[in-house]
């Protein structure tokens, strides 16, 4: 898939502090970068670095305390809270490295819960539509098991399918082979990469493994808070 110049992401200037006790916490500190449309980049450094929180902005789940972040042309910073609802409902989908998988629901039923929030179609269409995301991820076969019948990776996937249900322009996933042994999460790192370049959505990789952020066409590396270095992944 070819990838256009133009930015869908662009941050400028993102501030964000916490307060630990009697500590001030830079978690994100003047960070600026530009993603375009398309783009497999993938968010790298260490524990505490700033990453997550990065990643959280982007995806409307935090706001930063200075600076913007403006998406498709939409300026998050500057966002309430319904507009940030619809804005993640619309247009971001997320992977977990817990799964955050209802146990007492079926794969088919964890992936269409995205599409009950906004109500968007009937139950039959709202199931053709899970249905297609397993599909994508090779585990249609598997739509009535329960997340206890089934492996990590095979967890994994299913997540990974309830993002894309949605067909949101940006997936992020933090961590997501966190949880997996290295078979299986390379195997979830190829079937990313794969439905990155196929079905053409940006895709965001948080991680501190040095091997998953190899996979992208670009590597951003946080520390302290700061975006320190900007290669592209070879």
């Amino acid at each position: 898939m070819s990838q256009s110049g133009e930015a869908l992401i662009q941050c400028s200037g993102l501030v964000k502090t916490y307060r630990l006790g009697d500590e001030t916490v830079h978690a994100l500190d003047n960070v600026s970068l530009s993603i375009r449309e398309g783009e497999f980049v993938s968010i790298s450094g260490p524990s505490g670095s700033g990453k997550s929180t990065l990643a959280n902005i982007i995806g409307g789940l935090d706001q930063p305390d200075a600076g913007s972040v403006v998406v498709g042309g939409l300026d998050l910073s500057k966002s309430r809270d319904k507009a940030l609802s619809h804005y993640r409902n619309d247009n971001v989908g997320f992977v977990f490295q817990s799964f955050n998988l209802q146990v007492h629901e079926t794969a088919l039923e964890n992936v269409m819960s995205p599409l009950t929030i906004g109500a968007k179609g009937g139950r039959k269409e709202r199931r053709e539509k899970a249905l297609a995301a397993l599909e994508k991820v090779g585990l249609a076969d598997r739509a009535k098991h329960k997340p206890t019948q089934l492996s990590g990776g095979q967890r994994q996937r299913v997540a990974i399918a309830r993002a894309l249900v949605n067909n949101p322009r940006i997936v992020i996933a933090d961590e997501p082979t966190g949880n997996l042994d290295s078979t299986r999460g390379a195997a979830v790192m190829e079937e990313l990469k794969r439905l990155n370049k196929q079905e053409g959505m940006t895709l965001l990789v948080i991680t501190h493994d040095p091997k998953v952020a190899a996979m992208a066409d670009r590597v951003l590396t946080i520390v302290d808070g700061k975006l320190t270095d900007t290669a592209v992944a070879r």
